[in-house]
């Protein structure tokens, strides 16, 4: 191992620009780690913005409201959800770190939203009924697994695949007690649909193998 002097998890990646970087290369990093966060930062508040404003704001309360208006209630509501995220972020080490923390908690909703895009694509018996109630029970079901101290005991990655599993078995019980045909609107895949070129195959190749080594040498 690295042996690293490091008490906390959050300090892994300072430490490795630290240590392995030399001036010049760690600016130019560290440059691109905050271009990352910001682009990060601006895509998800303007999807806030964007689902508060057309999807709960218009259609409820907004009906007849014009264009000028609903840019200014998204204004509005990036704002709120900045300040939001301002004063949740000091107590962000409560929760064991900021990586553990945007992790687990983002790991409340993606089982759900992997299973209602894997069978809606790969499955032609799924329902639209199904996909309503994965989403529903979701997060009950992950607040459960968080909540529950046995539970909690596993690895979050462990009681994502896990809940991935329940809405799995959910999808399949909900879908097959409608008894709907194949609907004629869904994707039909052909073999061509997952063609890649030689160029693609061995570009995948090469980076699979830089992967292996960089694990080798690091492990």
């Amino acid at each position: 191992g690295l042996m690293a002097p490091i008490d906390h998890q959050d300090e892994v990646y300072p430490w490795l620009l630290k240590t392995f970087l030399r001036p010049g290369v760690l600016g130019i990093c560290f440059a691109a780690l905050v271009a990352a966060v910001v682009g990060s930062l601006s895509s998800k508040t303007n999807s806030i913005a964007t689902i508060f404003t057309m999807d709960i704001y218009k259609p409820f309360f907004g009906k007849d409201k014009s264009e000028h208006s609903l840019v200014t209630i998204g204004r509005i509501t990036t704002a709120v959800s900045l300040i939001i995220g301002a004063l949740v972020a000091p107590n962000i080490s409560k929760f064991g770190g900021g990586f553990k923390f945007i992790q687990e908690f983002t790991g409340f909703f993606s089982p759900g939203i992997f299973v209602i895009f894997i069978f809606g694509l790969f499955w032609k018996r799924a329902t639209a009924n199904g996909a309503f109630w994965i989403a529903i029970l979701t997060l009950p079901i992950s607040l459960l697994f968080y909540f529950i101290p046995q539970l909690y005991a596993i690895p979050f990655l462990d009681r994502m695949g896990y809940i991935f599993l329940i809405l799995s078995g959910m999808m399949i019980l909900i879908s097959l007690s409608e008894k709907q045909e194949r609907d004629l609107k869904s994707i039909h895949f052909t073999k061509d649909l997952f063609k890649t070129d030689t160029v693609f195959n061995v570009s995948a190749v090469i980076i699979l193998i830089i992967l292996a080594v960089i694990y080798g040498i690091f492990w």
